[in-house]
């Protein structure tokens, strides 16, 4: 059963890639790239029936908590869905790693955002859905993929 964990992961390590890109170039995290890779997330817990429920848990939890940063505006709705999803693959046993490397990713962005480096594409008010809020916003799909990776990589290798 490791092969599915090891393919599952290599899938995911190309999904967070391609969204972290996605995510500087237009500020949109698709919702089918959030759903696979929660799909990948269970598919490589199948082993454990147990393991596959805590992670569940753990990622409604997390879910519910960052929806509440959500409706406080402190997050983007892609960046909650993208951070639930990913958080699928962590489980309970590496969600404090994926967690911790997603925190100290964004960190590194936040400050090279405050030194001017550019975060891609702003968004112009006229688009649809635009706001000034979502113009001045960090993209946080790379943090959030660099904890994907991560607990990706550290699964493939085994």
């Amino acid at each position: 059963m490791s092969w599915i964990v090891a393919i599952a992961s290599i899938l995911e390590i190309l999904l967070l890639l391609y969204v972290a890109t996605l995510d500087v170039a237009t500020r949109l995290i698709p919702n089918e790239v959030c759903l696979a890779l929660a799909l990948l997330g269970i598919v490589s817990q199948f082993a454990s029936p147990m393991q596959l429920a805590q992670s569940l848990l753990v990622a409604a939890i997390l879910f519910l908590l960052l929806i509440l940063a959500y409706t406080r505006g402190w997050m983007g709705g892609g960046d909650v869905k993208l951070l639930a999803a990913a958080s699928l693959m962590a489980g309970p046993s590496r969600m404090a790693d994926f967690l911790m490397v997603t925190a100290l990713a964004g960190g590194l962005l936040g400050v090279a955002v405050l030194t001017g480096a550019s975060t891609g594409r702003v968004v112009p008010l006229s688009e649809p859905g635009a706001s000034t809020h979502s113009r001045r916003r960090v993209p946080y799909g790379p943090a959030i993929a660099a904890g994907g990776l991560w607990v990706a990589t550290s699964l493939a290798i085994g």
